[in-house]
């Protein structure tokens, strides 16, 4: 599994930028973990990666090459104080509808970095090709889903109604970061059950309005 209960692959993490040695976690289930934590970015960018750097400083987690300064104490710390921020933003009526315009290329570049960060055993071109390719397009889709979102209930509640749905973003960041870590191929099945839900729901009321 991904989950690793204790510290001892914590050496195997900090040598994996080195060169290829002992796959803690299968290529399938890093993928599912990547896919799902890029899946979590849409809604909230920088609680998938606060968690993956937490899981890779604890040895929970192996990065892949190249990646392993997410675990980096300074990072931590600067992706911690991000998500702060980024979640308090979300709350600040008007600066949401912004962030969602200029938090968009923010969104799309983090859900691909912790999407390559954590597949492993995959040569880095095809790597980069499924962070990018698919890590990029759940994490757009999901961000521009959120942000239709939050425009409609802003209309129909006068925006009293964002908060709750900022609450509602967050939480489903926060379970998707840490399903993607506990058990990813859940995680990956509720991302796709959401994504499907929302785009059929949207698909309905665009055919209601039509008629």
């Amino acid at each position: 599994g991904v989950v690793r209960r204790g510290r001892r692959n914590a050496a195997c993490q900090r040598s994996s930028d080195s060169g290829p040695g002992p796959r803690p976690v299968s290529v399938a289930l890093s993928i599912a973990t990547g896919i799902a934590l890029a899946a979590a970015a849409g809604f909230r960018a920088f609680v998938p990666l606060l968690a993956a750097g937490l899981a890779i400083h604890h040895g929970y987690v192996v990065a892949a090459p190249g990646f392993s300064w997410l675990g980096e104490p300074v990072v931590l710390v600067a992706l911690a104080v991000a998500t702060v921020t980024e979640i308090a933003a979300y709350y600040i009526p008007g600066i949401d509808h912004v962030l969602d315009v200029i938090g968009a290329p923010i969104a799309v570049a983090a859900g691909i970095v912790v999407a390559a960060g954590v597949m492993v055993g995959l040569p880095d071109w095809v790597r980069w090709f499924a962070a990018i390719g698919i890590g990029g397009a759940v994490t757009t889709s999901g961000h521009a889903l959120t942000a239709i979102g939050r425009a409609k209930t802003g209309a129909i509640s006068g925006g009293f109604g964002n908060p709750l749905f900022a609450t509602g973003e967050l939480a489903g960041s926060l379970l998707l970061a840490t399903l993607a870590l506990l058990l990813p191929f859940i995680a990956l099945a509720v991302a796709i059950a959401v994504a499907a839900y929302l785009v059929q729901r949207r698909r309905r009321r665009a055919r209601a309005a039509g008629s």
